[in-house]
């Protein structure tokens, strides 16, 4: 069997041309990952999943209206391609169960606003994980029977938690 470089794992099940799967568990994990995969792959289908597509339209009067699929031409196309293209990535991502989660969604930004909620909750909750991660890192000492590997693993889910919530220490 021939491998290219693409089709090379990295650790255990991550192909670099796969996008990360996710099953619900370690959202902030996924996200990071994730994020990471669609900018490198194609910066605007990162820009269409954080902002929302543009959707084909046309003016009428003092009001813009959406024009009917026999009215859009090669960018509008290219446009809506982007947001399926979008779509398609994200949806390789998520098992079963998430994918009939944002199956009726009809762009990839709705997608992933809804896997933030449904995973990161809403912004008391994300206070309240904020709160909880903040006193782990304050309060941080080394638990008996723990040896220096497991206690840095420990610390380092908990400084990745802050991050993924927007908090970050100096090294210091």
């Amino acid at each position: 069997m021939t491998y290219t470089f693409e089709s090379i794992f990295l650790g255990e099940s991550q192909f670099i041309n796969k996008p990360p799967y996710f099953n619900g568990v370690n959202c902030s994990y996924w996200k990071t990952r994730m994020t990471l995969f669609i900018q490198a792959n194609d910066y605007v289908i990162w820009e269409i999943i954080t902002d929302g597509p543009t959707i084909p339209q046309k003016k009428e009067g003092e009001i813009f209206v959406l024009k009917s699929k026999n009215e859009w031409n090669e960018e509008d196309k290219k446009n809506m391609q982007q947001n399926a293209k979008a779509m398609h990535t994200l949806f390789c991502a998520l098992d079963s169960d998430k994918y009939s989660r944002v199956s009726s969604c009809l762009n990839a930004n709705e997608i992933w606003d809804k896997l933030e909620v449904t995973h990161e909750g809403i912004s008391q909750m994300k206070k309240s994980k904020l709160g909880i991660l903040t006193f782990n890192y304050e309060t941080f000492k080394m638990n008996p029977k723990e040896d220096i590997q497991e206690m840095s693993d420990r610390f380092t889910i908990i400084i990745n938690g802050l991050k993924s919530y927007g908090k970050t220490y100096p090294n210091e």
